[in-house]
């Protein structure tokens, strides 16, 4: 296992990646009810209950505990999940260290209602290009890392919806969709609340892609081109344009977050 605790530099650097720790909130249950948010991903768990939800944990799986400050609460949880092999680690200062650093959270009103259990659904149009693949990203990397994904003909998305529970998206008629100018990245961005330099520049490349505006950021025709192909290998299976989609954006968000400032150039003995 690694050291007990884990600082909110390291556990920002892993936040929007595929590298993630599972996040548990385990601040006391009237703490959490009077917070208005939580950090990205985070479940909330009872940290007296271990034995009740640590069987649901996947195995090899790290998790991050955090509680108001990383004192008494949040270091018993972890106690009692690494004295059961998993390796788990405190958020040193907890919550409040967090929040006083500057690290995205979310807001919990804008959660969808579910059972802690299960994954929420999300449905859209099939063929999915831009939009339809940045909103998975930001879902799975920042909302719900387990959620699902549903692609169905224009025409049946709020119909599916309906008989699915799930989120319809991007799609005439439902609640996320293009606002204006915007497009559907930016309304799930503005609707759960988060503040991300890094985010907020990709949405400029998302928007700039998605809405035909190229002039929005240098990076929006590259983010257009690669779509388009993306879409084109999928031959139709939406899934693997998602999955492929993912390491796309992944990488557009390490770029802008750790590599921006950085040039490439030949021969070697230029900026590199």
């Amino acid at each position: 296992m690694g050291d007990f605790f884990i600082s909110v530099d390291e556990l920002r650097d892993r936040i929007g990646t595929s590298q993630a720790p599972l996040i548990l909130d385990v601040r006391r249950r009237e703490v959490f009810d009077q917070s208005e948010r939580l950090l990205p991903t985070a479940h909330w768990r009872e940290h007296t209950r271990v034995e009740g939800w640590a069987g649901c944990i996947p195995a090899g799986m790290p998790v991050v505990c955090y509680c108001l400050h990383g004192h008494n609460v949040s270091q018993l949880a972890v106690a009692a999940l690494r004295a059961r092999g998993i390796d788990a680690r405190t958020l040193a200062g907890g919550f409040e260290a967090w929040r006083q650093a500057g690290g995205p959270t979310i807001l919990k009103a804008a959660l969808p209602g579910r059972d802690e259990q299960t994954p929420s659904r999300w449905v859209t149009r099939i063929r999915p290009k831009i939009d339809r693949i940045a909103c998975p990203w930001l879902i799975r990397r920042f909302i719900d890392r387990e959620a699902v994904f549903l692609f169905v003909e224009p025409a049946y998305v709020m119909d599916a919806a309906k008989e699915f529970g799930a989120i319809a998206y991007d799609v005439e008629g439902a609640e996320l969709a293009h606002v204006g100018p915007t497009c559907t990245f930016d309304t799930l961005i503005d609707r759960f609340g988060l503040a991300d330099p890094a985010l907020e520049y990709l949405r400029l490349i998302v928007r700039g892609a998605d809405t035909a505006r190229l002039d929005l950021a240098p990076e929006a025709a590259g983010l257009l081109a690669v779509s388009l192909g993306i879409s084109a290998a999928a031959g139709g299976d939406d899934r693997a344009a998602v999955e492929r989609g993912m390491e796309v954006y992944d990488a557009l968000y390490a770029w802008r977050r750790h590599a921006a400032s950085e040039t490439h150039n030949w021969p070697a003995s230029r900026a590199a």
